[in-house]
């Protein structure tokens, strides 16, 4: 098993509105855009400086008349994308989007969990680029699965890409929120939803300089705070979001 195997890769936001949720987040995130150049479909790349960090297209009408609402995808690592959509099903997932090349990029498959939660698998044509310092603006800083039941999600992520718990934080009323590590190193946590979710999802958090400067911004540009800001373990501040088209995301400082 490479080392790359089960890391967080790619982050892609499928939307109704491309055109107004790219300025959107160029001005919350910090984030540059440009068009991927892409021959047949309209997909356009959020960087950090020259590094490519995030996509961003319009979701097909299919696939939107399918029931999909706008919201971020996150594309894990894997050595064989079509043995790992297989053990996906074999656990209880759904394919949603059988494996498929991208060509010049690599293969890609969508899954659905257990519980229902979009993800992707991905292997790209050769090694991803080293992973950032913790904390660079732009990038992202974690992942928190919001699952329906917490315990089996972990159990299928586990056996899918080796991920290993970590610290576990009981979090009273909330339940316990376990963190969970590739490589022996922490990159997110899971929890069991509240009731006032409608649906399990996962949710990411990207990395800025200040959240209250941020939080400014995503007010300025229609967005709306769901939660925070908070202080979490080790000092950072956190405050969820969604966007002008309804997607969650969040947002991680190191102080206020």
């Amino acid at each position: 098993m490479s080392p790359f195997h089960g890391a967080f890769v790619w982050y892609e936001l499928m939307t109704t509105d491309a055109a107004a949720a790219e300025p959107f987040y160029k001005s919350v995130v910090g984030w540059g855009a440009k068009d991927a150049g892409m021959p047949d479909m309209s997909y356009t790349l959020f960087n950090v400086g020259e590094i490519p960090v995030a996509g961003l297209m319009t979701c097909p009408e299919s696939v939107r008349q399918a029931g999909w609402r706008p919201g971020w995808i996150g594309h894990v690592a894997v050595d064989d994308v079509d043995a790992s959509a297989a053990q996906a099903a074999k656990e209880g997932g759904v394919v949603h989007r059988a494996p498929q090349d991208i060509p010049g990029v690599g293969r890609f498959a969508i899954i659905a969990d257990p519980q229902g939660v979009i993800f992707s698998l991905f292997k790209g044509n050769g090694e991803p680029p080293a992973a950032p310092a913790p904390g660079t603006p732009g990038h992202t800083g974690w992942r928190e699965l919001h699952a329906r039941d917490r315990e089996p999600a972990f159990a299928f992520y586990s056996k899918l890409f080796g991920w290993t718990k970590a610290e576990a934080h009981d979090m009273g009323p909330m339940g316990v929120y376990q963190i969970f590590a590739h490589k022996g190193e922490p990159i997110g946590g899971m929890l069991t939803k509240s009731e006032a979710v409608p649906a399990p999802f996962w949710l990411y958090y990207f990395n800025v300089e200040s959240i209250e400067a941020a939080m400014a911004r995503v007010k300025a540009g229609d967005g709306q705070i769901l939660s925070g800001p908070h202080e979490v373990p080790g000092g950072s501040w956190i405050v969820q979001c969604l966007d002008p088209q309804g997607a969650a995301f969040a947002l991680v400082a190191p102080r206020r």
